[in-house]
């Protein structure tokens, strides 16, 4: 590997490098509109509308929309859970959702709930792949149930939850179902009507566009209070003038997502850096999530009675995640992994290594290489292990 060259293995956390469109797209704006999108009705105001409108048309066709008008934009995904959760629920309702769900969605159910708001009800997940049951959710279904919530996939593992049976319970039931998609998009399908469901929000940087924009699907005749008054922007779901340059690259960036031929490869370069790892290092190396029915591009295992973050900080110039925070001097379980129920001698050790469309065989060999060498050399061995 060239020297100070970067293994980018942390396409989960935020997507890299951004591809050729994606910066054109960038640089077409500074270039050659610079405008503001609005009513001024002036050439460049006119130009970034336009580039407004074309990015909402590719994120349409993403999810197969046929109105455009169904997608909001907003600042970032996290933006867009709070419009979707926030924006529907008044006090005394119910909302169902997941043990394994993003910060992004627990937290503001969790706020809601400590104010005495909502009824919260968390549905676990199996502890050997993080698979949520769908019957869970119809026993856990009151009178007062207005929304439940589960991630499309599972940001840590990558375990892809059935949505579509849960959806096929919601509208039975009359309720309505937000997924979070901001892992999937891009990597397996996301169209809505599939899907089965009223709201999908998104993250512009894990799907290759920068960071700073996010968009929200919306069903027709879905209305959501806004949590920023102002303007009415976005068909009067947010305030606050939209950023043309980060909302075109985000267009562009959903343009190329739309294609997910490019996973194949990924799927088959994940699988053989699974493989390498298992043949290297046998029982000492587990996988977490479940084994076939993940995002292609992701590959969560735990290197027992270690460390992930030890072993992550001897790994030069390799980018991935843990599934563990240092505290102190003491090591914690992600809250995922403790929803799963996995024992601390393993859990300690988990590391998440997202590819990108771009990784390359040749990557995954020297990762395992420097992971063998990393291992062989006791780095991060808990107390009590090797």
């Amino acid at each position: 590997m060239t020297p100070g060259k970067i293994v980018y293995f942390d396409n989960a956390a935020t997507s890299w490098p951004k591809p050729p469109d994606v910066q054109s797209a960038i640089v077409d704006y500074l270039e050659n509109v610079g405008g503001s999108p609005g009513r001024s009705g002036h050439r460049m105001s006119i130009a970034a509308s336009r580039l407004v409108g074309d990015a909402r048309d590719a994120l349409a066709e993403l999810f197969n929309v046929d109105d455009p008008c169904q997608i909001a934009f907003t600042k970032n995904s996290t933006e867009a859970l709070n419009i979707a959760i926030l924006g529907w629920l008044k006090p005394g309702d119910h909302v169902i959702t997941s043990s394994i769900e993003h910060n992004s969605v627990m937290r503001p159910l969790r706020f809601l709930e400590a104010q005495g708001s909502i009824e919260l009800t968390v549905v676990p997940c199996s502890p050997e792949t993080g698979s949520m049951d769908p019957d869970d959710v119809r026993r856990a279904i009151t009178s007062r149930t207005i929304l439940v919530s589960i991630m499309h996939a599972n940001n840590e593992v990558g375990t892809i939850e059935p949505i579509e049976a849960v959806s096929a319970i919601t509208r039975e039931r009359g309720l309505l179902l937000h997924t979070d998609a901001a892992q999937s998009v891009g990597k397996i399908p996301t169209k809505v009507d599939e899907l089965g469901v009223d709201l999908l929000s998104i993250a512009g940087h894990k799907v290759y566009a920068p960071k700073g924009v996010g968009a929200l699907y919306v069903r027709r005749g879905v209305r959501l209070e806004p949590l920023i008054h102002g303007a009415s922007h976005e068909s009067g779901r947010r305030a606050g003038t939209e950023s043309a340059l980060l909302v075109a690259a985000l267009g562009a960036a959903c343009s190329l997502a739309a294609d997910l031929r490019p996973m194949n490869e990924v799927r088959r370069l994940r699988d053989l850096f699974w493989s390498a790892l298992q043949s290297r290092f046998g029982e000492r190396v587990v996988l977490n999530g479940h084994p076939l029915n993940r995002l292609p591009n992701t590959l969560s295992v735990s290197f027992v009675r270690r460390v992930g973050a030890d072993i992550l900080a001897a790994l030069d110039d390799v980018a991935a995640s843990t599934g563990s925070a240092c505290h102190a001097g003491s090591v914690e379980l992600s809250p995922v992994l403790h929803a799963m129920g996995v024992p601390p001698g393993i859990g300690m050790g988990a590391v998440r290594f997202s590819l990108g469309r771009g990784t390359t065989e040749a990557e995954i060999h020297e990762v395992v290489e420097r992971l063998d060498r990393a291992l062989a050399a006791g780095v991060g061995v808990l107390l009590g292990g090797e």
